[in-house]
């Protein structure tokens, strides 16, 4: 059986840190959330506000836009940090540039949607999903590159 010696690229830190950044923007979702559950008083464990309370309180509503957008980033996260840190093994600058555009277009997407409901996260959204194609392209091309082939 073969090894295989992995050597990080010198710029790998910035990866690195683009990586860190979505760990903040976790953080931001977390206030938006528990702002918007205090101000809707949607007591634990309810995970959102029933569509009775959404619909007769602004309140609510905002309560539930803010928790799917932060179940959104949820979903989002790990398909991310995986193609961030594999394309980053080969392209370690143009994967963190990508990175920084992602985590920007989730804060865009956390803000809008919390702010001003559903529309409020289309730009957020295209900005994030552009980047994060173009990185999941970057970590196929940087896989096959460690193949031995």
């Amino acid at each position: 059986m073969a090894t295989l010696t992995l050597q990080l690229p010198a710029e790998y830190g910035y990866v690195l840190a683009a990586a860190t950044s979505s760990l903040f923007i976790n953080v931001m979702h977390f206030v938006l959330t528990g702002d918007a559950r205090k101000r809707a008083k949607i007591p634990y464990p309810n995970a959102y506000a029933t569509a009775e309370q959404a619909a007769k309180d602004p309140a609510a509503y905002r309560f539930n836009c803010a928790q799917r957008a932060h179940a959104n980033y949820t979903e989002n996260l790990t398909p991310f940090l995986g193609a961030l840190l594999i394309a980053g093994l080969s392209y370690p600058v143009y994967a963190a540039g990508l990175g920084a555009t992602w985590t920007t277009g989730r804060a865009v997407y956390a803000l809008g949607y919390t702010g001003a409901g559903p529309k409020g996260r289309v730009v957020g959204s295209v900005v994030s999903s552009l980047s994060g194609f173009v990185l999941l392209g970057m970590s196929v091309a940087s896989a096959i590159k460690f193949l031995p082939l």
